[in-house]
């Protein structure tokens, strides 16, 4: 019998602030690695999956 472990998956829920500061972020990591010879496949799929999130609408209370 073989059992294959599931991936744990998170949640990273960002204002737009924060979703613009991670993709400069990770554009500014991409751009590091080309000038320094490295892969950018990590780094590619990253933004795309940043870009390509679901936008969730959700209500904050401060108590």
């Amino acid at each position: 019998m073989v059992f294959y472990m599931r991936e744990k998956k998170n949640n990273l829920y960002l204002d737009s602030e924060e979703r613009h500061l991670l993709l400069h972020s990770l554009v500014e990591l991409k751009n590091q690695s080309i000038q320094q010879g490295r892969y950018t496949d990590c780094v590619d799929e990253m933004i795309f999956k940043v870009v390509n999130a679901p936008i969730k609408r959700m209500k904050i209370e401060y108590v």
